[in-house]
């Protein structure tokens, strides 16, 4: 496990100790994951090139700031150790496209925390069919958390490659691109602003997306959401052949098919949080095949070319207000 002081990685702990043999930890700051290595019964270290120097390893995951992913991305492939990499792989469309390159070249398995792939809300989205127009909503709680988690890189954008559009928006442009009948989705528009809570990377964004079928995608991401018990708001909607299909924060569905105007409700779980006890046990037991069926480098790749797209693309309008 390398970069462990991430905010994810305690969700994979528990899923770890049952189908995994975690052999080390490695953190630029190896005291600070001294907790997380005693529970799985793993050594610590301090330099990525001194953990894999330790191996043999038959996995390794790789989380961490993501101004290192390259870096330890390109020494496990040096290495021919397959892995599972966190969004966004770099800070910039050159770094993922190294990573994939050098990967499929030396033959090296690969897969990325697509978490929401295959989830309760993919799968509710899934009803309408493909989507012609897609909207997602997805908005956590404040900047503030990622000191809290002493992930302070996150708020500095030569580290982290930018805010919650890099952090957030992945998973559902993913989504999108996962079912979109389209050849070509390129990006049409994006607006980023960094208003409410002033940090160094943006704390809201929305991107619009279009097909050259004419599908369109609308994702709005933000770290906007409280400091709650409640963790976030999100909503999801989609249109397609099948119908309609509207995803509450409650995790109420309501699906309407198209065929008849007959609509059905049920519930589900919107919270992240459980999906990456999922995708472990889904490595455990897709790692003899090289990961055959979850999400790969090339999938990485588009998804994070129209993000940084974005970030070129984006501007905040100026408005002159009168008030009184």
């Amino acid at each position: 496990m390398l970069g462990a002081r991430h905010w994810h990685v305690p969700l994979h702990v528990s899923a770890w100790g049952d189908t995994h043999d975690v052999v080390l930890v490695q953190d630029e700051e190896p005291d600070q994951v001294t907790d997380i290595a005693r529970r799985l019964d793993a050594a610590v270290y301090g330099e990525v090139g001194e953990a894999l120097d330790a191996g043999p390893l038959d996995l390794a995951y790789v989380f961490g700031p993501h101004d290192r992913m390259v870096e330890t991305c390109l020494a496990l492939v040096d290495r021919g150790i397959p892995f599972v990499v966190d969004k966004p792989g770099g800070t910039g469309p050159e770094d993922v496209e190294r990573i994939r390159d050098a990967a499929a070249a030396a033959g090296v398995a690969a897969t990325v925390l697509f978490v929401q792939r295959g989830g309760p809300v993919d799968h509710a989205l899934s009803l309408a069919g493909a989507p012609t127009y897609q909207r997602t909503s997805f908005v956590v709680g404040p900047p503030q958390r990622y000191h809290a988690a002493g992930c302070s890189w996150m708020l500095d954008p030569a580290r982290s490659g930018g805010g919650c559009l890099v952090n957030l928006a992945p998973h559902f442009i993913d989504l999108f691109l996962r079912r979109s009948r389209a050849r070509r989705v390129e990006l049409v528009a994006a607006n980023v602003s960094a208003s409410l809570h002033g940090e160094g990377v943006e704390d809201h964004a929305t991107l619009v997306l279009a097909g050259d079928d004419g599908s369109e995608a609308i994702i709005e991401v933000g770290y906007a959401f409280p400091s709650s018990p409640a963790k976030r708001y999100c909503s999801f909607t989609s249109a397609g052949s099948e119908g309609y299909v509207d995803v509450g924060a409650s995790g109420h569905v309501s699906f309407t098919h198209a065929a008849d105007g007959v609509t059905e409700s049920s519930t589900i779980d919107v919270d992240s949080d459980p999906l990456y006890d999922v995708f472990v046990r889904q490595v455990a037991d897709t790692w003899a095949d090289g990961f055959a069926g979850l999400p790969t480098l090339d999938d990485l790749a588009d998804t994070m070319s129209l993000i940084w797209a974005a970030y070129g693309r984006s501007s905040i309008a100026s408005l002159e207000v009168s008030h009184g």
